[in-house]
């Protein structure tokens, strides 16, 4: 009895061991980056600031180019995502409906933009956008951030739309209802969920994007994942965590809003390839 008493209790110990091991790897780095950010003082060897403040958050957001950046971000990544949804939904629902040869193939190519480097692809994009003089222009940036969500665009809302039962719409069109209005007031609802993650993905997925649009969009498009890499190398660190905060707050507020649909179940029934 003692022997087993002795081995659970290792075996407690170990586990504390490893959860605190994983809690100071994954907010450590959260927790070190909110420090900076409202870091006042905070000079060698001092382990923590020696003042707090809004010292750089002032001087971030007071900065006309840093500023342009972060609006520049949001009306990208919101044209993005509305760009997408027109794009890839219709696709997505014809994918979950029609069965025809090599739909598997069709869904597999999208993983293509995701199977390779993306500098590899960003390089391809830019030398046949120099011909068609979208380098430095926001079309050029918006068609590069749709490349990278399609995968997401496509394959959730073609999972949430399989879910739906031909059934209900069928009953629907029984009853009187048009094909357009038994989309938006039957199919179109029930489907919302996977669609709302979708959404969510491509939109933070566009939020963040740097490669490509500092290869596309320079010197004219700046977002703040570009601006990003000057603020590192010619700032503080404390400016740096300031704009790692702002690109951080949409997140947060998103899976806030949307923690009902954001989960496992729904993203696994969006990626499964029937």
């Amino acid at each position: 009895m003692k022997r087993l008493y002795y081995g659970l209790g290792r075996r407690k110990f170990i586990e504390y061991i490893l959860f605190a091991v994983f809690i100071l790897f994954f907010y450590g780095p959260l927790c070190n980056m909110l420090i900076l950010a409202f870091a006042g003082e905070y000079e060698y060897p001092d382990v923590i600031p020696q003042t707090y403040g809004f010292k750089w958050w002032d001087y971030v957001l007071s900065r006309d180019n840093l500023l342009s950046s972060i609006t520049t971000s949001f009306l990208v990544a919101v044209l993005a995502t509305a760009i997408s949804l027109a794009i890839c939904l219709p696709a997505a629902y014809a994918i979950s409906r029609i069965k025809f040869k090599g739909r598997k193939l069709v869904m597999f190519s999208f993983l293509l933009t995701n199977a390779f480097p993306k500098m590899g692809i960003y390089t391809a994009m830019a030398v046949v956008f120099y011909q068609l003089n979208l380098m430095g222009t926001l079309p050029g940036v918006l068609l590069v951030h749709i490349v990278n969500t399609m995968l997401f665009m496509t394959w959730i809302p073609a999972g949430a739309f399989r879910n739906v039962h031909q059934q209900q719409e069928e009953a629907a069109r029984d009853a009187g209802a048009g094909p357009v209005r038994t989309f938006f007031q039957i199919t179109l609802p029930m489907a919302f969920p996977g669609i709302a993650v979708a959404a969510i993905y491509t939109f933070l997925a566009s939020l963040e994007e740097s490669q490509g649009t500092m290869l596309i969009g320079l010197p004219n498009i700046k977002t703040m994942p570009v601006e990003l890499y000057g603020i590192i190398l010619d700032f503080p660190a404390s400016g740096g965590a300031v704009f790692a905060i702002i690109l951080l707050i949409p997140s947060i507020i998103l899976l806030v809003l949307l923690r009902k649909y954001v989960g496992p179940d729904t993203l696994s029934k969006g990626l499964k390839l029937r």
